[in-house]
């Protein structure tokens, strides 16, 4: 196998794995039926309606089992697509396309799911201050493209991992314990963490928002509030001199995204845009040459 030397290592790992996953020791089908010298074309083709991602990542996925197979994208990452629209076009080693077409199109169908389920969530809030971002409830091992994937609908990330912000969760909260285990938790925070990290916290109160408006939290994460108690924390927060951004997260769904919205909130978090978002129906259609 072959690697452009542009693209990125952290990518190309993935589809490394991904390819010997579906690989193995080799493609007994394809290389007992098509000839050697064979040589074909195929159109990958926009079966629904929908948002690109993963493009260049299939485009690599070619590459990386024939440097010699023709990839040309007719769309970009982030454009919209509309039914039976034309993806891309490949031409070169009939057993070379065939034997790459299943992971690729593994590659851009979830991405391009995830890119559609985000475009309309975030097309829910238009005209707001609120974005929709996303959370740590990716497929293992896919999370940096899932999260581009996000970028590509018109979403914003969260955290990309554990190293990259400080979120004081309600399980941190239990095992810090005692009645000011919210403050208690903010101040370790600041002296432990590195200070160019944000200090966000769960809280499922008025009462804990309170608390950690007074000690100072970066983002404060609204658990699971009603709509009216978001409304009221927005409230709170404007009228505190320490004025983080504020996040609503837990049981958000489509229907409740404009009222969300409408409250003033900052951010919604949506693990559905990774942990649930299904397909888009894309196909790979092969022709002789």
């Amino acid at each position: 196998m072959s690697h452009s030397p542009i693209f990125q290592p952290d990518v190309r790992a993935i589809i490394d794995l991904a390819l010997a996953e579906d690989i193995g020791t080799g493609d007994v089908t394809t290389l007992a039926t098509v000839p050697a010298d064979r040589s074909a074309s195929a159109v990958m083709l926009a079966k629904a309606g929908g948002v690109l991602s993963g493009i260049e990542v299939a485009r690599e996925v070619f590459r990386t089992v024939d440097p010699f197979v023709s990839f040309e994208p007719l769309a970009a990452d982030g454009d919209r697509l509309s039914h039976r629209m034309e993806i891309a076009r490949i031409s070169g080693s009939a057993r070379s396309i065939l034997i790459a077409e299943r992971t690729a199109l593994n590659f851009v169908q979830r991405l391009s799911g995830v890119a559609t389920s985000t475009a309309r969530y975030a097309a829910l809030v238009e005209g707001t201050r609120t974005r929709i971002v996303d959370t740590r409830k990716t497929t293992p091992g896919m999370r940096l493209l899932e999260k581009r994937a996000v970028m590509h609908g018109g979403g914003d990330n969260h955290r990309f991992g554990l190293a990259d912000g400080v979120l004081i969760k309600d399980n941190h909260l239990a095992a810090v314990g005692g009645p000011t285990r919210i403050t208690d938790a903010i101040t370790a925070a600041r002296a432990h963490a590195p200070h160019t990290l944000k200090i966000e916290v769960e809280v499922t109160s008025l009462d804990e928002l309170r608390e950690a408006l007074d000690a100072g939290a970066d983002i404060i994460m609204l658990d699971n509030m009603d709509t009216p108690t978001m409304a009221e924390a927005v409230a709170i927060r404007d009228a505190h001199e320490n004025s983080p951004l504020l996040e609503a997260s837990g049981g958000i769904t489509e229907a409740r995204i404009p009222e969300i919205a409408a409250t003033g909130i900052d951010l919604i978090s949506v693990g559905a845009l990774t942990h649930s978002s299904p397909a888009l129906d894309i196909s790979l259609d092969i022709a002789l040459t």
